[in-house]
């Protein structure tokens, strides 16, 4: 099996990009990845099996109430087709369920995220600058443990290894 790897693509759903201007899908428990969802081109001289690119956006709206500042919070995590491929000559079923759980992860750490944007009282002066810093804080956790997750499969290799992190995050999400 060829190296898998992943990429994140963090954007900051308010202030840069929506992640309506991207063909996307967003995480679903009932829906699973397919190779089929997977359109990017394989870069020549890639020695990876597949690249997953699954991201966490989030917008808000916020007015006050009685003096208080009331934020409500949307956060998603979200799979980009044209940015993510894989090499069909190599990649069967757990290659697929490794990507997959890139996407989960993303998903887990997009409730984090929300938990975390929920759990704060804001000031109205600096809003955008403490979700912002939130949202930074978190994305460098998913990105830590997004890295664990690949050195401890080895990259889907290690098979019990990828077994036990399905189960883990299977029950995490649900």
């Amino acid at each position: 099996m060829g190296v898998v790897k992943y990429v994140i693509l963090f954007f900051l759903g308010v202030t840069v990009v929506s992640a309506q201007e991207y063909s996307t899908i967003i995480w679903n428990t009932s829906e699973k990845l397919t190779w089929e969802n997977f359109k990017g081109k394989i870069p020549e001289n890639s020695r990876a099996a597949a690249t997953t690119a699954s991201g966490v956006t989030y917008k808000y709206s916020a007015q006050k109430v009685d003096g208080k500042l009331k934020v409500k919070f949307n956060v998603s995590a979200y799979f980009y087709p044209q940015k993510s491929w894989y090499n069909p000559s190599v990649c069967d079923s757990l290659i697929l369920s490794h990507e997959q759980l890139h996407f989960d992860i993303s998903e887990l750490y997009a409730r984090k995220l929300k938990a975390k944007l929920d759990a704060t009282t804001f000031t109205h002066g600096s809003l955008k600058k403490e979700v912002k810093s939130i949202y930074n804080a978190v994305m460098k956790e998913l990105n830590n443990f997004q890295n664990l997750y690949d050195k401890e499969t080895n990259f889907s290799r290690n098979i019990e290894e990828q077994l036990r992190w399905n189960k883990k995050i299977k029950k995490t999400l649900n």
